[in-house]
């Protein structure tokens, strides 16, 4: 499972999705966890999308973008989310957490697995489940 932190910095949760530039990537499976590149739209903030709010098709298509270039992600940590951002993001069948503002990737990471690994809450059940499109085994679980 892929999962997605908001950063400025690569270490700290620390960005709004809209703004954010840059999103650590992190791939979970019961093994534990390793980095990935992280995905980057811009240096800095993504003035593409901060930039086009109140301009309509404009924003809109920005935004769908940056979902559509998640769409391998299950999960995004982040600091605040919009609400037509988060539903484009739960047709996706992304799941955003919102997090304070500074929260260390590697401990939110840390915490995720041992949430894998004992007792995972409804919702990340729900976020560990295949999606239609998602490839899986022979035992019917994604890889």
């Amino acid at each position: 499972m892929k999962v997605a932190f908001a950063t400025t910095d690569g270490c700290l949760v620390d960005e709004h999705f809209g703004r954010a530039g840059r999103f650590a990537i992190l791939d979970f499976s019961p093994a534990g966890y390793a980095r990935l590149p992280d995905l980057v739209f811009a240096e800095g903030r993504d003035t593409v999308v901060e930039g086009s709010r109140g301009m309509g098709d404009i924003h809109d298509n920005a935004v769908e973008q940056k979902v559509e270039r998640l769409r391998d992600c299950r999960l995004v940590y982040l600091t605040a989310i919009g609400g037509p951002s988060a539903a484009r993001m739960a047709r996706m069948g992304i799941m955003p957490v919102k997090v304070p503002e500074r929260t260390v990737i590697a401990e939110a990471a840390e915490r995720l697995m041992e949430q894998i690994r004992t007792a995972p809450p409804p919702w990340l059940r729900l976020a560990l489940q295949p999606t239609p499109n998602e490839p899986q085994d022979s035992k019917g679980e994604a890889p």
